[in-house]
């Protein structure tokens, strides 16, 4: 078919396989199972495996896997930088059309529920950051206090002031950023969404009945990640000099951590001990969204039928 001719009512009727889940329930052992079986390649929907140099601590596919089922959106910018959900939606969407004019079906996999909500539902046109006018917003706070400039916000825009507290700088200074470049507030702007996702998604959810099985999973994966070298992998990103714990690729769940350690704010044991907490927020979190999703075929982490469950629901 001729690019230039799909019309949006041709679009509807590919299809997209979407593969969603907490961290450690299996998502990836499974999509690199549907690539054997079934015509598809896989969209990474993952805020942490896009850095390059991180690979241990985020569970990356290894080079066996990635030969198996290669991962697009994968080791795409470096720690210091920052990738934003609108960022994920024009990327996804451009791999996504590649993917089906080859004739093949897309499998998005991955457990940033934020990275999916922005793909099928559209995003607020939001104005870019602007240097110049956070450092004003910056050297404002500085001079006034955050809380003179939470009572601007709320002048400007009650509701998310109610939502936003004065003592969270970073959303304080991004919904006035927001104000003084498009002169609308982040209440108004978000109620506008961008195009509706084209295609026609047929979306799964992985994870464990138990909640128990989960958490030996996380457990069990980040003993792993000890055992591979996790540890000297974020020393050599401490090493680099340019990173620290303020950038998002450091905010991941087990960096933060070890970074502490390495610096000798915690002992190992904690290290272990807050790493593996924090994995378990992060899944809870996960868990919460999938719980709120429409039209979710649900799996079993493990169970036999599921690579049978996934291609019939998919045909």
């Amino acid at each position: 078919m001729d690019k230039r001719k799909v019309t949006v009512s041709d679009k509807k009727s590919q299809k997209v396989i979407t593969l969603m889940g907490p961290t450690a329930s299996g998502k990836t052992a499974l999509a690199i199972e549907l690539v054997k079986q079934y015509d598809c390649e896989i969209i990474s929907v993952d805020s942490a495996l896009i850095y390059k140099e991180m690979d241990i601590g985020t569970a990356k596919p290894d080079a066996a896997e990635q030969a198996a089922a290669p991962h697009k959106l994968i080791d795409i910018i470096d720690p210091q930088q920052s990738y934003s959900a609108a960022d994920f939606r024009r990327d996804a969407l451009a791999q996504i059309e590649d993917i089906l004019s080859r004739g093949k079906t897309p499998l998005l996999v991955g457990g940033t529920m934020m990275y999916f909500k922005a793909l099928l539902e559209g995003l607020s046109p939001l104005p870019a950051a602007d240097e110049d006018v956070r450092k004003q917003i910056a050297e404002e706070a500085e001079e006034l206090g955050w809380q003179v400039m939470h009572d601007q916000l709320r002048e400007i825009d009650p509701v998310s002031a109610e939502r936003i507290h004065p003592n969270d700088p970073q959303r304080l200074a991004r919904a006035l950023e927001v104000y003084r470049i498009s002169g609308q507030s982040l209440t108004e702007l978000t109620k506008i969404k961008s195009d509706a996702f084209p295609y026609q998604a047929v979306q799964f959810a992985i994870a464990p009945s138990d909640r128990k099985v989960l958490h030996r999973a996380i457990e069990k994966r980040f003993n792993t990640m000890l055992a591979q070298g996790f540890t000297s992998e974020v020393e050599q990103l401490k090493a680099r000099g340019d990173l620290h714990l303020d950038l998002p690729s450091m905010r991941c769940v087990g960096y933060r951590q070890c970074w502490q350690y390495l610096d000798g704010e915690i002992d190992y044991e904690t290290m272990v001990e807050k790493a593996i907490v924090a994995t378990r927020q992060l899944a809870k979190r996960q868990l919460t969204w999938l719980r709120g999703w429409p039209d979710l075929i649900w799996l079993e982490s493990g169970a036999e039928n599921n690579l049978a469950t996934v291609m019939r629901h998919s045909r």
